[in-house]
């Protein structure tokens, strides 16, 4: 006797149903962790950003679309535990979210210099904006299509942002020495001034004094006189 056809329509529901109700798929993991670039690059390293190697060929060798989004995920440390690739885009954190999520992900680098776009809002989902503590920090890659996330590649290694650190003045106990030591210097400074000074100052004046030196004013006396031959011999007979 076959069933009915209700019954049949039951089970076809129920099939259907568990078919959505399957958990998707995990990601693929991708042997590869980022890593910071080389020590030789400047700036690598600052208050709110960091700088990563390029991932080449990583994502070559695996089953990765040309029209696949790479997408880099920033985390603190103490929230890679309980990361989970998002779906949906719409499910993604903001940078804003940081401190509450533990994470966000971003699709805009143009270089791989995490945190470095100053021009987007902490609200601007996909951004990277700079960085609002100095960590640390662990970053992964996360290859996305439409129907959600495909691979992914380990977490990096903890990576500490340079601190801004306040200048402090010299401890108590140092200040008398410290007034005692420039004092001494000050004194031995103006000996040694005054030693240097002192001929030269003399010398000078020793040159300058004994040295007459004629003004335009003063005017030279000239005695006249007549030369031999300023008379000829027939005016001598003449006279």
């Amino acid at each position: 006797m076959s069933p009915s056809p209700p019954r049949r329509a039951a089970g076809d529901l129920v099939v259907l149903l568990s078919l959505f109700s399957l958990p998707a798929p995990a990601p693929e993991r991708i042997s590869y962790a980022p890593q910071l670039s080389s020590a030789t690059l400047a700036g690598r390293l600052t208050q709110p950003t960091f700088t990563l190697e390029q991932p080449r060929g990583q994502f070559s060798h695996l089953n990765v679309a040309d029209f696949d989004t790479i997408w880099l995920v920033l985390a603190h440390s103490h929230a890679t535990q309980s990361f989970t690739a998002p779906q949906r885009v719409e499910d993604t954190p903001v940078p804003a979210n940081l401190p509450q999520r533990g994470y966000y992900p971003g699709n805009e680098l143009r270089v791989l210099r995490v945190a470095n776009d100053t021009r987007c809002s902490p609200m601007t989902r996909g951004c990277h904006h700079p960085l609002p503590g100095p960590g640390p920090y662990r970053v992964k890659f996360l290859v996305v299509r439409d129907r959600g996330p495909m691979a992914e590649t380990e977490w990096s290694s903890e990576t500490h942002l340079q601190q801004a650190e306040a200048l402090q003045a010299a401890p108590g106990p140092h200040s008398a020495g410290t007034v005692v030591i420039v004092a001494i210097l000050s004194v031995l400074l103006a000996v040694v001034l005054t030693t240097l000074l002192t001929p030269l100052i003399y010398t000078c004046y020793d040159t300058c004094g004994s040295t007459s030196i004629s003004g335009p004013g003063e005017l030279a006396c000239m005695r006249r006189y007549n030369t031999h031959h300023m008379f000829s011999p027939s005016a001598e007979g003449g006279s």
